[in-house]
């Protein structure tokens, strides 16, 4: 009995260790897209998906060679394409390409349609099975936040949200692979490995599309450039595959819910960009929404 007691506490301890440490990944992350946004002003978005990724793969490199990482088993390669597909490649260009028809505020809000995908490839690719009401919150939530968007986004342009859309689905796969492989490389792990995987391509790419004169790129895009390379692309992964992968991925990615109304609100700060009044209202029914999910998850 005292035995079932301890693993009952570990489990609980695991629990909230991942939901924190999930947390502090989304926070990192909310800053993504404003950044991307500035960040495109200055550079192309094939150089800037290709630049951030070959920047990111040698930090992960040297954490690697530093701390003498294994090399994963040929079978976690595939995995690992996976998930370099969906968060090094796929999600940064889309996003960069969709940012060049709509702003920040309004491609922001699409991520609250992320933690609805990672839930989906959750189930696919990590074998979980949450409970009938955890799928009711998951839905409710992201109704609420689409609804928004379609509310805020007026003249928004079909194609930024169709490359939105598909940016989404790509990172779902991303973020549900990558936390099935955290069970057994590691967090920082499966990220480092991700990058130096793509690191090849994406060299390659960095070289071809780069800027023709660099003494027009303002400071404030080489600073985008410098956040979503370190911080979205690595350190925010750190703390994300982690989360993921202590607390379940339906359940710590409904966390995502909130990094919406986060990037809206440094949308508004770094861009001067307008962040509607009813963002409060749909921000409190989100919170309601993750609350929910985390209970039956």
């Amino acid at each position: 009995m005292a035995g079932l007691r301890g693993a009952g506490r570990r489990i609980v301890r695991g629990g909230t260790a991942g939901w924190g440490s999930g947390l502090v990944g989304i926070l990192i992350f909310s800053a993504s897209l404003p950044a991307t946004r500035i960040a495109v002003g200055g550079f192309t978005p094939l150089f800037l998906t290709s630049a951030r990724a070959v920047i990111a793969a040698i930090l992960g490199a040297g954490l690697l060679l530093a701390l003498r990482q294994r090399q994963p088993a040929r079978g976690d390669l595939a995995s690992l394409a996976l998930v370099a597909l969906g968060v090094v490649v796929g999600f940064p260009l889309l996003t960069a390409l969709a940012l060049q028809h709509v702003g920040a505020a309004h491609s922001v809000v699409f991520v609250g349609l992320l933690p609805l995908a990672t839930a989906l490839f959750g189930v696919l690719r990590g074998g979980e099975r949450p409970r009938a009401a955890f799928w009711l919150f998951s839905v409710v939530g992201a109704a609420a936040v689409a609804g928004f968007a379609l509310v805020q986004g007026g003249g928004a342009s079909a194609a930024g949200d169709l490359l939105m859309t598909a940016a989404i689905l790509l990172c779902g796969l991303g973020y549900a692979e990558g936390a099935v492989l955290a069970r057994r490389l590691g967090g920082w792990q499966v990220i480092s490995w991700s990058l130096v995987l793509a690191l090849p391509a994406m060299a390659v790419l960095a070289v071809a599309t780069r800027p023709s004169a660099w003494a027009g790129i303002g400071w404030p895009a080489w600073g985008g450039l410098a956040y979503v390379s370190v911080f979205s692309m690595l350190v925010g992964f750190v703390f994300w595959y982690r989360g993921l992968a202590l607390g379940g991925i339906a359940g710590v990615g409904q966390l995502q819910l909130l990094q919406p109304f986060l990037g809206l609100a440094l949308a508004g700060w770094l861009l001067g960009e307008p962040v509607a009044p009813s963002m409060l209202a749909v921000t409190g029914l989100v919170v309601l929404c993750v609350a929910g999910a985390k209970r039956f998850a």
